[in-house]
């Protein structure tokens, strides 16, 4: 009878592959066979195919019916593949006389799930798949009405919709109703933010909300000037968690280069609202302890959708009461935190998803919380309280850069003089970190958390003198090199806050004392 080909995309992650959906109609007993290694979702596409074309009139012939996934040896998942599957199925039978040679149908990206009476509903992870397609020489694509708003956000490509099946069929020359609004009617492109806003909505938490506890406020402001991680361990209401959702709003607006990947995760999560346009303030995520490992690092059957460290990309990774999370969890996230990525294989595929968050961990000193200065109303053994916090290994934090005791409030503290506004420390944040953005200009780093150890030690080296305190810190065991390289990160970021060109001896003391919670 005929064949024709369409074409869709294969998310796996965030990388896209560019599918060819060949269909080919032949003689013989009435039968619907997709090939090309397609999973339940996608092989159930035959009976929505079916009944979403007989509802709009444009009915199946009863042939035999082969539709062919290229590449074939690619795993294929999820029901965006539907809209692509049907007009391919069409066409190679005849039903739409505009989709000939000419007519754009096999150079059109089609991204689409089809209910049974041929409505288009959205699908996750239209943004990337549009911007993979964009990369691979695409220049329109179809989606469907709800997506439009997230398919406009792709700049170079032509992105149309339909809100049905029949509408579409008509647009190709096949007899049916045109249905549907057509393009003009829908939604307009969404006005993106400003990529210069820099600081917190007036309705967000405010730093000025948080009573005393000025280490703590300053090691947030570090934390936020040079993408350090920070663990704060202090009694119930000492204020660790108002602190720690706070940083979000002294952090910076997102790049553009961010924006799209921190858009293009949470779109494939199913949490991005395109109607706001790109996400350009960083992410906040605060998993519960009872969250598992796929949960918080990334999992699930086929292929493995993004965890709870991928949608904090570029953001701000909460753990509420750490020692609390189980070990494999904790320890999941060593690996993230060195490298900036996370890789997860799964039996169908393996997917790559950017990681590189602030981790914020909050302790208590003990199990009942009361183990603060002389301890007398703890409760607890010396045991449980060693088992207690070395549920957080050496090597996880050794990894995290600054380590403070966050104390009781003081009670004189309660009713005087409100605390330094976010948009003040934001202020100061910013300036700090146009001033590492000017010095690594050309580099393949933008913040002094990310400064690798060669340069850190030679060409961004402090003076010998200057080094004194933290060389003798590493001889006598109490750093680590690890813990070395990141004490010289901080004092960076606080050389940067303080206006410095190069950290001082001064500077290092104060990495040192938030490195180690105390006075060296």
């Amino acid at each position: 009878m005929g064949h024709a080909r369409t074409l869709s995309m294969s998310l796996t992650g965030l990388e896209g592959t560019l599918v060819e959906v060949e269909a080919d109609v032949a003689p013989g007993l009435p039968a619907f066979h997709l090939v090309g290694l397609p999973d339940s979702s996608t092989l159930q596409a035959r009976e929505r195919v079916r009944a979403a074309a007989a509802h709009v009139g444009c009915a199946l012939a009863p042939r035999r019916l082969t539709v062919n996934l290229i590449p074939a040896w690619r795993p294929k998942h999820g029901t965006g593949f539907d809209l692509a599957i049907a007009l391919a199925v069409l066409a190679a039978q005849g039903a739409l006389p505009g989709a000939g040679p000419g007519g754009g149908l096999d150079s059109t990206l089609l991204l689409g799930e089809l209910g049974l009476d041929g409505r288009l509903r959205p699908v996750p992870g239209v943004l990337p798949a549009l911007i993979a397609a964009r990369a691979q020489g695409i220049a329109r694509a179809v989606v469907p009405a709800a997506n439009l708003a997230e398919a406009r956000l792709v700049e170079g490509l032509e992105a149309d919709a339909a809100e049905d099946l029949g509408e579409l069929l008509h647009r190709f020359g096949a007899d049916v109703p045109a249905g549907g609004s057509g393009p003009a009617a829908l939604a307009p492109p969404p006005v993106d933010d400003d990529p210069s806003e820099d600081t917190p909505g007036p309705d967000g938490p405010d730093f000025a909300d948080v009573i005393g506890q000025r280490q703590a406020r300053r090691a947030a402001e570090v934390a936020a000037a040079g993408g350090h991680h920070l663990l704060m361990v202090g009694p119930p209401g000492s204020g660790k968690t108002m602190i720690a959702s706070r940083l979000p709003g002294i952090l910076p607006g997102l790049e553009l280069e961010d924006a799209l990947t921190v858009s293009a995760i949470h779109s494939v999560a199913g949490h991005f609202d395109a109607a706001r346009g790109l996400r350009r303030r960083p992410p906040f995520e605060s998993p519960h302890h009872s969250a598992t490992p796929a949960a918080v690092v990334g999992g699930g059957a086929g292929i493995a959708g993004p965890g709870a460290i991928s949608r904090a990309h570029a953001g701000v990774l909460f753990l509420d009461e750490a020692p609390e999370f189980p070990a494999r969890v904790l320890e999941a996230l060593r690996e993230p935190l060195e490298t900036g990525d996370i890789t997860l294989h799964r039996a169908r595929g393996v997917a790559r998803y950017p990681a590189r968050f602030q981790l914020v961990l909050a302790a208590n000193p003990c199990p009942c919380g009361m183990a603060v200065g002389k301890g007398t109303d703890c409760t607890c053994t010396p045991l449980q309280r060693r088992r207690y916090l070395a549920r957080l290994s050496g090597p996880v934090k050794d990894r995290i850069d600054m380590r403070i005791e966050v104390p009781a409030v003081d009670v004189h503290a309660v009713g005087g003089a409100t605390g330094e506004t976010s948009a003040a420390i934001a202020a100061r944040v910013a300036t700090a970190r146009d001033r590492q953005r000017r010095r690594f200009a050309g580099r393949s780093w933008a913040l002094n958390a990310q400064l690798p150890g060669p340069s850190l030690r030679g060409e961004f080296a402090p003076e010998a003198g200057d080094r004194r305190l933290l060389d003798r810190a590493v001889e006598t065991g109490r750093l680590t090199l690890r813990g070395h390289d990141r004490v010289l990160r901080l004092a960076w970021t606080i050389a940067d806050l303080d206006g410095h060109e190069r950290p001082t001896a001064e500077h290092i003391g104060e990495a040192l004392t938030l490195r180690e919670g105390d006075r060296p």
